[in-house]
């Protein structure tokens, strides 16, 4: 296990730069999930920290050790790939252990160490078996046990679960972040699903177009967003934006005509934007963020999700799944002052 370290590491193409000086420092042991859109960096910086991509400028340390230079064999890494990269001619127990081709160890070690990692792994019965004869999950979990024999000092995960069907997605979540408890190695993993990110994580990484935008726990990202693009992008369904101008006494005028009074870090006449999320957002009588006809619901089960507002413009709430409101109703949707957030119109960044 090593900890991890990257100084103002930037990427360029010829003239496209694609990482602007990010900065990270990863802990011993600690599972970080580096999380966004397609094409903002987080796949480059991972083949960067592995030795796939060169570095333009900036450092990766591993262990206390510059790694720049080195080979990626050389850096005590082990990477599980999106489309697996196993050998469909070799049985599960060779593909296992070909992470061990190289390692200068007696055979009877190497077939005890391939044992150990089929133990954990579930594996032990399906060693003599062929990738053709598994499952879609079972040969992620092969490719997984490849870069495990080696044990590594780093894993690096490049959106490995993808592929999978979404009953398969949940199932290997729940075995990474199992395997992970068990182990205890330094994780870095590269999604573009949030949920994946909320659910495995430590910390999250969250980037946009080169940049980190926010790093956090689960709970810190979701609850304390650094700007729109982190609280819009976290959560399903994403956070309501609601448009509004501060006054004077902390009030702030929504262009709904509504208004709320709030601590905030705004000053009278700043145009802010308020931030509130659909499961904060509920039919009440508290204070009125927002009138208007129910659109459209969407029951799922114990809550109905309710589209409020006017077409194109609708603020998105949630109400009981046994008695929610029906389409064409006006109702007024409330939701308790601390759960509301203030972003800067202009910037983005978080107000309170």
């Amino acid at each position: 296990m090593a900890d991890l370290s990257i100084r103002d590491l930037v990427k360029r193409y010829d003239k496209t730069q694609v990482l602007h000086g990010i900065s990270l420092d990863v802990e011993d042991g600690e599972f970080v999930v580096f999380v966004g859109p397609s094409g903002c960096g987080k796949s480059t910086t991972l083949r960067m920290i592995a030795g796939l991509e060169e570095i333009t400028s900036g450092e990766v340390s591993i262990a206390g050790r510059l790694v720049n230079n080195l080979e990626p064999k050389e850096r005590d890494i082990a990477m599980v790939f999106q489309n697996y990269a196993i050998y469909p001619h070799m049985t599960v127990r060779k593909n296992i252990g070909f992470g061990l081709r190289t390692a200068k160890m007696p055979r009877a070690d190497k077939e005890r160490r391939i044992d150990e990692v089929a133990v954990i792994l579930g594996m032990t019965d399906l060693l003599d078996r062929k990738p053709s004869q598994l499952s879609g999950g079972q040969r992620q979990r092969v490719a997984i046990g490849r870069a495990m024999v080696r044990d590594p000092a780093v894993f690096l995960f490049d959106e490995p679960l993808s592929n999978l069907d979404a009953q398969l997605r949940t199932q290997m979540r729940l075995e990474i972040k199992k395997l992970h408890q068990r182990v205890g190695n330094t994780i870095i993993f590269v999604t573009h699903d949030q949920v994946e990110a909320m659910t495995m994580a430590d910390r999250i990484v969250i980037m946009k177009d080169g940049h980190i935008q926010q790093v956090g726990t689960p709970s810190e990202v979701y609850h304390s967003p650094a700007n729109t693009f982190v609280a819009r992008f976290i959560g399903a369904p994403s956070m309501n934006m609601l448009p509004g101008v501060v006054e004077d006494g902390g009030k702030i005028w929504l262009d709904s005509g509504t208004e709320v009074t709030l601590n905030t870090a705004a000053k009278p006449g700043q145009a802010v934007v308020l931030g509130v999320r659909p499961e904060d957002l509920y039919p009440g009588d508290g204070p009125a963020l927002v009138r208007g006809p129910v659109l459209v619901r969407e029951p799922l089960g114990a809550e109905t999700l309710i589209y409020v507002g006017r077409e194109g413009d609708e603020v998105i709430a949630k109400a009981d799944g046994r008695t929610p409101p029906e389409v064409g109703e006006e109702v007024t949707l409330t939701a308790a002052l601390e759960n509301l957030h203030v972003f800067d119109a202009e910037t983005g960044e978080a107000l309170r």
